[in-house]
C-alpha cells in the first residue's frame, strides 16, 4: 500500500514541479522506517498531517493534551475517508494503542541510560516497543479495512489459538529483527 501510493503521489509531485508548483513531500521516509506510532503518521499523507496539526492538533491543546486530542484527530480521520463503523473502529484502535505509546515516551524522557547495560536494555526496550508498534499497526488496519468491528471476536479468537502461536511469534520475532536492523 505505501509502494502504491509513493508512487502515485511521486509522479503528480514531479508533473506538478514540472509546471512549476511546489508541493510538500507526502512521504518523506519509508513506513518500514517508522517504529513508533508519531513518526509513522508525520511520514504517511505527510502534506495531510501538517494540515491536522495546524488546525485540529494546536487548536486543541497541542501536546498538553496529546491524550485527548488524538481521540478527536482519529475520529476525524476516519469520518474524512467515510463514514463507516469499521474506519471509526480503526480510528479508536490507533488512539487506544497510541496512549501507552505517549505514557512510555513522556516517563522515558526523564530517564537517561548512561551505562553501557542502560544503553543496552535501553536499545532492547525501543526494539520490541517498535515490534508491538508495527503489530498494532497491523491489527488497526485490519479492523478497519478488512473484517470491521464485528469480525473482531474472530480476529482475536483466531490469532489467540495455539495454532496460531508460532506464526505470531515468527512475525513478532521479524518485526523486532526489523527494528534493531533498519536505521533510523
Amino acid at each position: 500500500m505505501w509502494l502504491k501510493f509513493f508512487l502515485i503521489w511521486r509522479y503528480f509531485r514531479f508533473w506538478s514541479l514540472v509546471g512549476g508548483v511546489e508541493t510538500p513531500e507526502n512521504m518523506p521516509r519509508c513506513i518500514n522506517n517508522c517504529h513508533d506510532l508519531e513518526s509513522f503518521w508525520k511520514s504517511w499523507h505527510a502534506s495531510f498531517n501538517k494540515w491536522l496539526v495546524r488546525y485540529l492538533y494546536i487548536p486543541l491543546g497541542g501536546s498538553q493534551r496529546k491524550l485527548l486530542s488524538i481521540w478527536v484527530i482519529f475520529t476525524f480521520v476516519a469520518v474524512w475517508h467515510d463514514l463507516e463503523w469499521k474506519l471509526i473502529s480503526w480510528a479508536w484502535l490507533t488512539c487506544l494503542f497510541f496512549i501507552p505509546e505517549i505514557l512510555v515516551k513522556s516517563l522515558s524522557s526523564k530517564f537517561q541510560a548512561t551505562s553501557s547495560l542502560g544503553m543496552l536494555v535501553h536499545r532492547e526496550f525501543k526494539a520490541i516497543a517498535g515490534a508491538v508498534t508495527i503489530s498494532c499497526l497491523m491489527v488497526a488496519n485490519l479492523v478497519g479495512y478488512v473484517v470491521g468491528p464485528s469480525g473482531i471476536k474472530v480476529l482475536i479468537s483466531r490469532m489467540a489459538g495455539k495454532d496460531a502461536l508460532p506464526s505470531l511469534a515468527f512475525i513478532f520475532t521479524t518485526f523486532y529483527v526489523g527494528v534493531k536492523v533498519i536505521p533510523r
